[in-house]
């Protein structure tokens, strides 16, 4: 007997989302489902992002909304600096032509995060549509860049979204080796810098678990945006002393 799919809520734009329990579940053709339609406005993204909820969709899609259960998660405190990375960001704290900068650059980044290939992908979710929401969204000061810089040139970074003390990331990219990696490592000491426990991560994937990235009930994951929401936003600036968050700078020696 053929098992039927099943309903998936159709949304118009200004539609509550249903309840994130309502999402397909592990056995059905798309785990963590929700719901298709709505808008990409600010107002609708902010909503979805406070619920849980997220867009993701290919090509010639409607809007598809997911929650997907478990969630993938990067606890700050758990990130893993691989020995490798370390020696790499050692070389890149001292070269003073080499920096990080938040929001200098948000349109390229996301561009480049858009057309970057990806292993067992044909395509990108980062469609037009995405493209434009994520830049309103960035506009509004909900969605930032991280940005990796060498020698004047923008060589890598990630964009994320953030409400308060609530931080999801969204996509990386990068034109030189390791390039993604300082970016993603220079959020995470900025968000220990600021107290910021938890970047979620979305999708379950081998290279963010190598990092120290690890899935979560949704219940625990709820309540855990729902507390960074409560608190006050950080400035997204990124200050040098960062690194020291994961790379304490060695005591002077008499």
């Amino acid at each position: 007997m053929q098992r039927s799919e099943p309903a998936l809520p159709w949304l118009e734009p200004g539609d509550d989302f249903p309840h994130v329990t309502q999402a397909w579940g592990p056995d059905t053709p798309a785990p963590g489902l929700l719901a298709a339609g709505g808008a990409l406005d600010v107002a609708t993204l902010k909503r979805a992002y406070a619920a849980g909820i997220f867009p993701w969709f290919g090509p010639n899609e409607p809007i598809l909304w997911w929650s997907t259960e478990p969630r993938m998660v990067l606890q700050t405190r758990h990130f893993k600096l691989h020995p490798s990375l370390r020696k790499t960001l050692q070389q890149f704290r001292q070269n003073a032509q080499c920096e990080i900068r938040i929001d200098s650059a948000f349109s390229q980044v996301i561009h480049a995060c858009s057309t970057s290939q990806r292993a067992g992908q044909s395509g990108t979710w980062i469609v037009p549509d995405m493209v434009r929401a994520y830049q309103a969204l960035h506009e509004s000061g909900c969605a930032h860049s991280v940005e990796t810089w060498v020698q004047g040139e923008l060589v890598g970074g990630l964009y994320c979204v953030s409400m308060g003390k609530a931080v999801f990331g969204e996509s990386m990219f990068a034109k030189t080796t390791d390039a993604s990696k300082i970016a993603l490592t220079a959020l995470v000491g900025f968000c220990r810098a600021h107290g910021i426990a938890m970047i979620d991560c979305q999708q379950n994937t081998r290279h963010l678990a190598s990092l120290g990235a690890a899935q979560m009930s949704r219940v625990d994951f709820l309540q855990q945006v729902e507390q960074g929401l409560a608190q006050a936003a950080p400035l997204w600036k990124f200050k040098p002393q960062y690194w020291n968050e994961l790379m304490p700078k060695a005591a002077p020696t008499a």
